[in-house]
């Protein structure tokens, strides 16, 4: 039998983190178009409304529902306005390990966002659901996501080289495939000592 998620939310001091809705396609569309998500991630790029729906209506609830992981729609507390997105993906139960990813929207950038939906995420993952390791995997020349791994206390350990590619403009202003490094951070429960304890609220049957 295949282990999964609960079908929860999580909410920190400033945000919401809750399964998609239909009511964020829109905003998921624009949010995936942005220059810098298509740069570091594998995204269809033009990424259009159709992607969206199904990513929405198909592909997030699958995660959960084959036991491969987790997706939270990152909403502002206040607005509801959708920030970003928090991915728990090639879950391992035996190994009690999942690998995070995070795209915040352009418009909510600098804010910390990104940081304190993944350090939620986290300590959701080894207090509730007992996990023993959070990986994390950055594009060599994505800093702005080695930050927030630094932020929330993840450790380096190490480079795989050439394994990853990103995607660069051309001078004809296209998009080309370029290969890159990739660093690997991990988190351990552990490692979240200094970082804070309890910071989140969890809802379990967020439907």
């Amino acid at each position: 039998m295949t282990s999964t998620f609960p079908d929860i939310s999580i909410s920190t001091e400033r945000l919401v983190l809750r399964p998609f809705e239909a009511l964020d396609i829109d905003s998921l569309a624009e949010m995936m178009n942005d220059e810098m998500v298509t740069a570091w991630t594998s995204v269809p790029h033009p990424y259009t409304q159709a992607h969206a729906r199904t990513w929405v209506t198909e592909q997030a609830p699958a995660e959960r529902a084959d036991g491969r992981g987790i997706v939270f729609a990152v909403t502002e507390f206040l607005t509801q306005r959708l920030v970003g997105i928090v991915h728990l993906q090639n879950t391992d139960w035996r190994v009690r390990a999942s690998e995070i990813a995070y795209v915040i929207a352009p418009w909510a950038r600098g804010e910390g966002y990104a940081s304190e939906a993944a350090l939620a995420t986290a300590q959701w993952l080894f207090h509730d659901q007992k996990f023993e390791r959070l990986e994390l995997r950055t594009a060599a020349g994505n800093t702005a996501s080695q930050q927030v791994a630094q932020k929330i206390g993840c450790i380096s350990e190490g480079v795989l080289r050439n394994a990853w590619i990103a995607r660069s403009r051309t001078e004809t202003g296209d998009w080309a495939d370029v290969r890159t490094d990739v660093i690997v951070w991990s988190l351990l429960p552990e490692d979240l000592a200094g970082v804070g304890d309890g910071g989140f609220t969890a809802f379990a049957d967020w439907n």
